[in-house]
């Protein structure tokens, strides 16, 4: 069976099972062929705006013999995904900007699907906000540290209450930038992250100390208010352990 990297491993988990699976920007059409051959999913639909990453992911279809179940399609976004054609999709390995232009553009689409897994590579509290504001719940989080960098990723579902809200109970400021579940999971990989998080804070706020003829009060003031945050989630851990 493919190998998945850790990141595209924890994506593919998330993703579970489903009947059709459209994988946005495919690249080498890892996850739909991993999927497929585990059984989790019947059909996808492999698709990436250049051709280069199209040719890899149908070099890897034929490989695995897929080719009757995987198709690979030229889209931007969701551009060419029908509403309804996919009960999963997945969006990973892009920009949060990026993200929220494709689901912007291809809101008829994703709001059919049952599911969408989503692994954005920054401005994740600006993109927990969209989704909230979309009408997005967050339903599953994970996440996963490799080859030196951190990375989030989770599983929502579109659900709008009669009152026209999402029904999403945790959208502070903080669930929103280190994500809603994560925190309440206690994720070890999240405690891993904020423990880096304050070592950093820390050295920038030593080094602001050290520009007595500039004005950094603000800049210290942002930096301190930060800490004070990832201490008091830090804080949670050390109470799990009394």
């Amino acid at each position: 069976m493919l190998q998945l990297s850790k990141r595209l491993l924890a994506v593919a988990d998330l993703a579970g099972n489903a009947e059709v699976l459209a994988d946005v920007g495919t690249d080498h059409g890892y996850i739909p062929v991993y999927l497929l051959s585990s059984g989790k999913i019947q059909k996808a639909v492999a698709m990436d705006i250049n051709l280069g990453p199209l040719r890899r992911a149908k070099q890897n279809i034929n490989q695995y013999g897929m080719e009757g179940k995987i198709e690979t399609r030229r889209s931007d976004g969701l551009s060419s995904l029908l509403p309804g054609e996919a009960d999963t999709i997945v969006i990973a390995g892009m920009g949060g900007k990026l993200m929220m232009r494709i689901l912007s553009q291809g809101e008829q689409a994703a709001r059919t699907a049952k599911k969408l897994v989503l692994q954005p590579q920054s401005e994740l509290y600006a993109f927990r906000s969209f989704l909230l504001e979309r009408g997005y719940g967050i339903v599953a989080e994970d996440m996963v540290y490799e080859d030196g960098k951190y990375y989030s990723m989770m599983a929502v579902e579109y659900s709008i209450d009669a009152d026209g809200y999402c029904r999403q109970p945790e959208s502070t400021e903080i669930s929103l930038k280190y994500g809603p579940l994560l925190i309440r999971q206690r994720h070890p990989v999240l405690h891993q992250y904020l423990q880096y998080q304050k070592k950093q804070k820390e050295k920038i706020l030593e080094c602001l100390a050290s520009y007595a003829r500039q004005d950094v009060s603000q800049r210290n003031v942002q930096i301190e208010q930060e800490l004070m945050e990832i201490e008091d989630l830090l804080k949670m851990w050390k109470e799990q352990e009394i």
